[in-house]
């Protein structure tokens, strides 16, 4: 059974950090470029970061270049997104994807809100 699992949201004041976790089982973890993506009550998912197989290429949403990290670890099935400097703007469900040709997986999110 294909799972994936987020962990690490919450609230945090704007200026703070949070590390987010994605674990996957089920799968080849090695096997799949894995991103994360957000989705703000009204508005449309999009991708914020990815990551290549080995984690050798990394691409961000020009709004968290410089703030937000992609990495991956294939020996423990574990995505993260580390992210620094958080603004109001950053509040959203973070839902992490894995994606190897036309097969498609995804997380059931978790919630990241900054506020004061």
């Amino acid at each position: 059974q294909v799972q994936l699992v987020e962990s690490g949201g919450g609230l945090v004041q704007p200026g703070g950090s949070l590390r987010l976790s994605c674990a996957a089982s089920g799968f080849s973890f090695s096997s799949y470029a894995m991103s994360w993506y957000r989705q703000a009550p009204g508005q449309e998912r999009y991708l914020v970061a990815a990551i290549t197989k080995a984690g050798g290429t990394t691409n961000y949403a020009d709004s968290v270049k410089g703030r937000f990290t992609i990495s991956r670890d294939n020996a423990k099935n574990t995505m993260y997104l580390q992210m620094n400097s958080l603004k109001p703007e950053d509040t959203a469900v973070y839902y992490c994807n894995a994606q190897s040709g036309r097969k498609t997986y995804w997380g059931q999110g978790t919630q990241v809100t900054v506020s004061s």
